[in-house]
């Protein structure tokens, strides 16, 4: 074996392929007829060496999500800074999340996790679980200002979650249910302002 091809590249490789072959299966004929066999037939691998990486659809479907996510973003989410204003610091955390929200691939994807979600609820509200912890970086800085005595409210998830549906309503929902084109830079910081002052003045 060529010394620079170790087993765990090797494995690394084929957990790419299996990704990349899952995309493009989930994209083409939707959750419900995209089959392990398939992805495997796609990616060149044995279905035993996919199952190897994902025990089951929804666990490779949520992982590439989460990929998705993790693509959108660079470096680690701005933690909360004391004896910082607050906006420059909101707006930096929802830069980042209308970067992600800005992605095409993760739109159609979206539209597959809906559209599954329709036929089993069961199946949406795992989904929707595991997206969830794909957005704390914005509830934990909601948390640490609460805590630091600069927002009042006693639900900092609730108040996390209706900023993060301020932003949605114009840069998910829209794309997602009516085919309207992702927003362009001006209109990300529209938003991303409109939903930060919004949010503080409620709040702050």
């Amino acid at each position: 074996m060529n010394p620079a091809v170790t087993p765990q590249r090797l494995t690394d490789r084929k957990r790419v392929a299996i990704i990349g072959a899952a995309i493009e299966e989930f994209l083409a004929a939707g959750y419900d007829a995209t089959s392990m066999d398939r992805i495997a037939a796609r990616a060149n691998v044995s279905k035993r060496t996919v199952y190897n990486h994902f025990p089951g659809k929804e666990v490779l479907f949520a992982a590439i999500l989460h990929q998705l996510w993790d693509a959108s973003q660079r470096g680690d989410a701005p933690a909360y800074r004391a004896g910082e204003p607050l906006r420059p610091q909101l707006l930096d955390l929802l830069g980042r999340k209308l970067r992600l929200l800005n992605d095409a691939s993760f739109l159609s994807l979206a539209r597959v996790a809906i559209a599954a979600g329709i036929h089993s609820p069961e199946r949406a509200r795992d989904m929707v679980a595991r997206l969830g912890e794909r957005e704390e970086d914005l509830t934990m800085w909601v948390r640490a200002a609460v805590a630091a005595g600069r927002l009042k409210t006693d639900d900092p998830g609730f108040a996390a979650l209706q900023l993060q549906a301020l932003v949605k309503a114009f840069a998910f929902w829209p794309q997602v249910t009516m085919g309207e084109a992702p927003l362009g830079e001006r209109e990300q910081r529209q938003v991303a302002e409109a939903a930060a002052d919004m949010f503080l003045a409620r709040y702050a």
